[in-house]
Order: C-alpha cells, then sequence, then structure tokens
C-alpha cells in the first residue's frame, strides 16, 4: 500500500493505493498517527486506487473517525469504484461516513 499526502487548503489529501487489509492496515494507522500529531483536522482520503478493503481496514477507518472527532476534525472519502462501495453498504457504514463521488466534491465545503 502508499499513501501519497497533499494539501489543498486546510485539507489534507491522502490517495491511497493498493489493498487496506490485515497486512497494511498498521501503515495506515501509523500514518493517521501522524496526521493527528501534526493537526490534521481536515482529511480527505481517496479511494481511486483502492482495490480492496478488509474488516481490519474498515475498524482503522473507524477508529481514525473517532480519534478526529475527539480533536475537532472530520474524515471524508472520496473515489470509490463499486466494489468498495459495496463494502460500505453492506456494512452500513455509508451511514457513518461521509462519501464523495470525486475529489472536487470531498473538498467542497469541508
Amino acid at each position: 500500500m502508499k499513501i501519497n499526502e497533499e494539501k489543498s487548503g486546510d485539507i489534507l489529501v491522502c490517495a491511497i493505493e493498493g489493498e487496506i487489509d490485515i497486512t497494511t492496515s498498521p501503515q495506515l494507522r501509523k500514518a493517521f498517527d501522524e496526521f493527528i500529531k501534526r493537526n490534521e483536522k481536515k482529511i480527505l482520503v481517496e479511494f481511486l486506487n483502492v482495490a480492496y478493503i478488509d474488516s481490519s481496514g474498515l475498524a482503522t477507518l473507524i477508529e481514525m473517525s473517532q480519534r478526529l472527532k475527539k480533536i475537532g476534525g472530520r474524515i471524508r472519502f472520496s473515489g470509490m469504484n463499486q466494489k468498495i462501495k459495496n463494502v460500505f453498504e453492506v456494512t452500513k457504514l455509508h451511514k457513518l461516513f461521509e462519501i464523495f463521488e470525486d475529489k472536487a466534491s470531498g473538498l467542497k465545503d469541508f
């Protein structure tokens, strides 16, 4: 898994490439730990190049959302393919997270 970062104003855009699973979730958690240490409060995670996510990946994202809320932050997601969207819908996580079609929509009115 690869994580690319870029800033768009006060929003951190985090583009993930690869799979988010039991072996890569610790790497994602470590990256989010750094974001929180840097006091990033608005994070948009792009899923354009994510082919797969498992329950450990979902748990990591839920944990990050909770941690961000504690410091007054928010997380949004964009660019999910249908397979990833289905995982969020089946697990009802689409009701917990703000999910947008593309990066521009995710950045708007953050």
